[in-house]
């Protein structure tokens, strides 16, 4: 954890852990604010953790959240009345700490003189030139005086960001391209199922994102507060303005833990997880483990999600390992989804519906979870009846695996880019924008049908680098992409059914059948997720290395 002195009695720095708070205390801060939404990344705790943890240790907690880039007047002065009426010290916290020093700013731009802000922020290692310009300017963002350009921008250091950049740069070595991501690590977030299994150490899932970055791309280390895009502008935090040629846009999405009554209170304690946090990965692996006996549900919220098949992957592989401790028995296993089918492709059905049978798992199907009593130990559930009318359902439980509904990053949904639904509006083939035509959108944010996954994002750079070079007149023929997502479904330690489709559920096999057949479980399948698919991410995907992934072409 590292923080910054900005004022007497006020800290800044960006996103804390719950393990910090214990430190907090001994260094005497007797407040925490926490200036960041829940939700914003996978790393992210979110705050009602944060406050258990004040609690145990006797400091106060206030939540006072802020989009990224839109701290409003309004905020800053809530920041002050919060500030003056807290005990100090106080430590005020964010994802990087600038949504912090903004407010703390604001608040003070009545008291303090302009030059003394500044310096006291720029001490603390942060810019607020940005602010310095809304100010001046009424409150409207001054887009006609970019503080950068380039060729292309990338919005999103994740899977699909970084192999885009790596694809452009392949075709193109001396491109001029940027990426704009906040973000201090880069994570391998298909390995969180095996981390949450006891297979993989979540070490070894993360890796900084400078490193991750292909050489030559400029890296702009900032959160995107909205799009301009008739004016070709990107809006960051702090104001400042980012102009592009061609732009990617490619965020990932947000886990929306508020979408669940009660369930951002409970995590990590109580027996709920979810390996879709990396932190709690871990926790799910000491949770399977300790369960002797008793009910284990396990959560899908309605679609689209990341990884349609993650919540059953974490069930399948708890259930083998019950199996094998000799435990299954008395252990009631549930799979409340809120889907009408076990799997959105029926040719993998068959083969997982067996391991249904052998674990004795209870299907749950059109059951959507809508709030959990960590405490209490019941999940509330949600089924709509054949008439339309609603039914609620509530289960105890002795351990929940939850998965949260999930949604476009805010910045994204209320942008001129999205659809009607929040997503990047794109054509499905060329990954184009449909309104914008020097605009493209891939992986999790963009409203294309297929599955969302790193092996989509895989397919999808390598079209979008070819696509926006023949815009640019350096390629010839337009690329196409199929909709093809893989989904390995981890149904015991060791085995596998891979699924592979694209568009419209057409099974997509990338081997012979006899070699691997996707509709069967099976231990080589097993070997490449463990084995082969980590160095082929980092190595290959992120590298611009486009095996088994080189687009089709069209004259059109």
């Amino acid at each position: 954890m590292t923080k910054q002195q900005l004022a007497p009695g006020l800290a800044v720095a960006p996103q804390i852990q719950p393990a910090d708070v214990a430190q907090l205390a001994r260094e005497g801060f007797r407040t925490i604010i926490c200036n960041r939404p829940d939700g914003e990344a996978g790393d992210q705790p979110v705050f009602a953790q944060i406050a258990q943890a004040a609690r145990e240790h006797g400091i106060e907690a206030h939540y006072l959240p802020a989009e990224s880039g839109k701290v409003s007047d309004e905020q800053g002065i809530a920041f002050g009345q919060l500030l003056a009426s807290v005990p100090k010290p106080v430590l005020a916290y964010c994802r990087t700490g600038m949504r912090s020093t903004t407010m703390w700013a604001l608040s003070q731009s009545a008291s303090q003189p302009l030059p003394q802000l500044l310096a006291a922020a720029a001490a603390a290692g942060y810019d607020l030139k940005g602010v310095v310009r809304r100010i001046a300017n009424h409150g409207r963002t001054p887009v006609e005086v970019a503080e950068a350009e380039h060729a292309v921008v990338i919005i999103g250091g994740g899977a699909a960001g970084i192999a885009t950049a790596a694809s452009l740069l392949a075709r193109a070595p001396d491109l001029d391209v940027a990426i704009i991501d906040p973000a201090d690590v880069h994570y391998y977030q298909p390995g969180w199922t095996l981390v949450g299994a006891g297979v993989f150490d979540a070490a070894s899932t993360a890796r900084t994102m400078a490193s991750t970055i292909p050489r030559g791309v400029h890296w702009i280390k900032a959160a995107v507060a909205a799009f301009e895009p008739e004016r070709n502008a990107v809006i960051l935090d702090g104001c400042r303005v980012v102009r592009y040629q061609h732009l990617v846009v490619c965020p990932g999405l947000k886990l929306n833990w508020a979408g669940v009554d009660g369930l951002a209170d409970t995590l990590g304690r109580n027996g709920v997880t979810s390996n879709y946090l990396y932190h709690l990965a871990p926790y799910t692996w000491q949770q399977i483990q300790l369960l002797r006996g008793g009910r284990a549900l396990f959560t899908q919220p309605p679609m689209p999600i990341k990884c349609a098949g993650a919540p059953q992957k974490a069930m399948y592989l708890a259930a083998d390992y019950w199996r094998r401790e000799g435990r299954l028995n008395n252990i009631d296993i549930n799979f409340c989804s809120a889907g009408a089918a076990l799997f959105g492709v029926a040719d993998y059905v068959p083969a997982l519906m067996e391991y249904v049978q052998q674990y004795d798992i209870h299907l749950r199907l059109g059951e959507t979870l809508t709030a959990v009593d960590g405490p209490a130990k019941r999940a509330t559930f949600t089924r709509v009846r054949a008439d339309g009318s609603k039914e609620v359902i509530t289960r105890e439980f002795d351990m929940l695996h939850a998965v949260p509904p999930q949604i476009a990053p805010d910045f994204v949904r209320v942008s001129p880019l999205a659809d009607a639904a929040g997503w990047v509006e794109v054509d499905p083939g060329t990954l184009r924008h449909k309104r914008y035509p020097n605009v493209y959108g891939l992986g999790d944010a963009a409203n294309t049908t297929n599955a969302k996954t790193a092996a989509a994002a895989r397919k999808q750079a390598p079209v979008v680098a070819h696509n926006l070079l023949n815009a640019m007149g350096k390629e010839n023929g337009v690329a196409q992409y199929d909709g093809y997502g893989s989904c390995p479904l981890t149904v015991e330690r060791g085995k596998i059914v891979l699924a592979e489709f694209t568009y419209g559920g057409k099974v997509a096999p990338s081997f012979p059948r006899w070699l691997i057949d996707g509709t069967r479980p099976s231990r080589l399948a097993w070997l490449l997720k463990e084995r082969i698919m980590p160095p082929l991410y980092w190595k290959g995907m992120l590298k611009g290395r486009e095996w088994l992934a080189t687009p089709e072409l069209t004259d059109r």
